[in-house]
């Protein structure tokens, strides 16, 4: 079971990029999916999460320039990200927690990182 990021890259002040996570391996179910970043010098933060069948929770410094969606026939998480300023330049990980199908249980997930690049 494991998780795999795609879509960061380079991108100019005022862009927008698009991350997509895939969940794949024997699951059962999965409960929350989200991302987080972490850029130099400061601490990991949630970008955005969205449990399965509820409403999106975002950072507070997004402003609405974010948008979180699921696609639940994929196992599937995208990150839409318009608006981009130097300040989101950060490596962006992908979360999910999902239930194991041969065990029944809980496991965090993790992707590998992808690294977003806003120039000025």
């Amino acid at each position: 079971v494991q998780l795999q990021a795609s879509g960061g890259g380079l991108v100019q002040t005022g862009g927008s990029l698009r991350l997509s996570c895939a969940v794949s391996g024997s699951i059962f179910s999965i409960t929350d999916m989200g991302w987080y970043r972490l850029a130099p010098g400061k601490e990991r933060e949630l970008v955005a999460a969205v449990p399965s069948g509820g409403s999106a929770n975002y950072g507070h410094f997004l402003e609405g320039r974010f948008t979180i969606s699921r696609d639940y026939a994929k196992n599937t998480v995208y990150l839409l990200m318009n608006s981009l300023k130097p300040e989101d330049t950060a490596v962006y990980y992908c979360n999910a927690r999902v239930v194991v199908a041969t065990s029944l249980r809980y496991l965090d997930l993790w992707g590998q990182g992808t690294l977003v690049t806003v120039s000025s």
